[in-house]
């Protein structure tokens, strides 16, 4: 499969006589060609410093889909003067490991070293992944493997810890236009746009230099009496779906970025967000879930109504479903981001859940427990309690914890939204607390 292509190669085998597609056809020729990617084959980059040396260690090459991540290695063993084997995790198994294997070591012994090219490494199992790990350490292979996927969750960290993790960019804006520029030039003719609409175009394609490329092939093939406005091009080609799996790290990437937008107090990157995630089809139950968490995590006390608002926008959304329902999520997430802040609650659960597991199983004291029988009475329970309700202030200021352990403070208000009154009244029963000790 190929990621990133240059204008006129020479032809390929298996394509005499036929007409490869556009992608195939511009894929570079050498590392200078590939676009996108400079902080990495650049004089100054990693990949670059590598050629320079004549040295290639094993890479894993991290980016999302229509990157260059495959026409990156081809070209690295080429640049070295190395045998280039590829083969994708998705299709290969044990037995064809062990037969590439078998053929690097011979090829080693004829003075070629060979670079193994594995797409989709982190389809791999742990087990598989393992494998590779005497061949790589006895240079039998140089491996490059590619993933979308982020290297720390996918991949061992023994492999990880010989090998090189580079981070393949997604395509802005810049790349995607050369790309055009490179398909105009091989089909000696302009895509049938307008400039508004070459925009919306390179828009389209989502970072995806693949995906664009088999896009203006599709331009290229049909006849238009007039260059397409954005309106037409809409009519005629479909958007990129956005790259979102909901159990993999974009997926992660984006409710931390919901997350840390509604607590720094950003409406609009919080609502950007939400709608990237519900957009790409996640699930709304589960943004719903993450929304009450935050209510009380960074909102907590200083405005206890946010956590009735994210409930209660459970409730409508249960109520009217989608699309109707969104608009009461999205309603959440606004009173969420404009809301005060105050994380004081998580704190303070989190310092008594510690305190409850080191102090183990001490009793409350004897005069706050009931006392339903004579006995119990007897023995003390109950003796000398001092109703609150019965002192002027409604406050008595008694002592309610275990004997054998002094008094700890948990939550601390801060001095925003309702926490502010909530710090003023604490402190009045502690002047309270403090005449009545004396």
């Amino acid at each position: 499969m190929a990621d990133l292509f240059a204008a006129d190669p020479p032809p390929r085998p298996g394509t005499a006589g036929t007409r490869a597609p556009l992608a195939e056809r511009l894929r570079p020729r050498s590392l200078g060609e590939v676009v996108g990617q400079d902080h990495l084959t650049g004089p100054d980059g990693a990949i670059g410093r590598m050629v320079a040396a004549g040295t290639l260690a094993s890479l894993i090459l991290w980016g999302p889909p229509g990157t260059g991540k495959t026409t990156i290695a081809r070209l690295l063993a080429d640049a070295v003067g190395m045998r280039f084997v590829g083969i994708s995790a998705v299709f290969a198994g044990v037995a064809d490991l062990k037969k590439l294997f078998a053929e690097a070591r011979a090829a080693a012994r004829n003075g070629h070293r060979t670079l193994l090219f594995v797409d989709e490494i982190h389809r791999f199992n742990r087990s598989q992944q393992d494998g590779f790990l005497p061949f790589v350490e006895d240079g039998t292979v140089v491996l490059v493997g590619a993933t979308t996927e982020n290297p720390s969750f996918e991949l061992n960290a023994a492999l990880l810890s010989r090998a090189q993790v580079l981070i393949v960019r997604r395509l802005d804006a810049a790349a995607l236009a050369t790309l055009l520029e490179r398909a105009e030039a091989a089909e000696g003719r302009p895509l049938p746009l307008t400039p508004d609409a070459r925009e919306a175009l390179i828009a389209s394609a989502d970072g995806d230099g693949r995906f664009l490329l088999n896009q203006a092939e599709t331009l290229f093939s049909i006849a238009v009496d007039a260059p397409l406005a954005p309106a037409g091009l809409r009519d005629l080609l479909h958007r990129r779906v956005a790259v979102y799996d909901k159990d993999r790290d974009g997926h992660y990437n984006l409710i931390s970025a919901l997350h840390k937008s509604l607590r720094g107090s950003d409406p609009d990157a919080a609502l950007y967000y939400l709608a990237r995630m519900l957009t790409a089809g996640e699930e709304p139950l589960y943004v719903l879930r993450r929304l009450v968490r935050f209510a009380s995590e960074d909102v907590g006390l200083a405005d206890s109504d946010a956590l009735a608002v994210t409930l209660a926008a459970k409730e409508a959304y249960d109520f009217l479903g989608s699309p109707e329902g969104e608009l009461a999520i999205a309603h959440a997430c606004l009173y969420l981001a404009t809301a005060p802040k105050s994380n004081a609650a998580y704190i303070a659960q989190k310092a008594a859940w510690r305190s409850a597991t080191d102090t183990g199983s001490l009793p409350p004291p004897a005069h706050i427990l009931n006392a339903p029988t004579k006995l119990m009475k007897q023995v003390g329970y109950g003796k000398g309690y001092a109703y609150d309700h019965d002192t002027a202030e409604g406050f008595s200021g008694a002592d309610y914890w275990p004997d054998g352990m002094a008094p700890e403070t948990f939550y601390t208000p801060t001095d925003r939204g309702h926490e502010k009154r909530i710090a003023e009244r604490l402190a009045w029963w502690a002047g309270l607390r403090g005449e009545r000790s004396t």
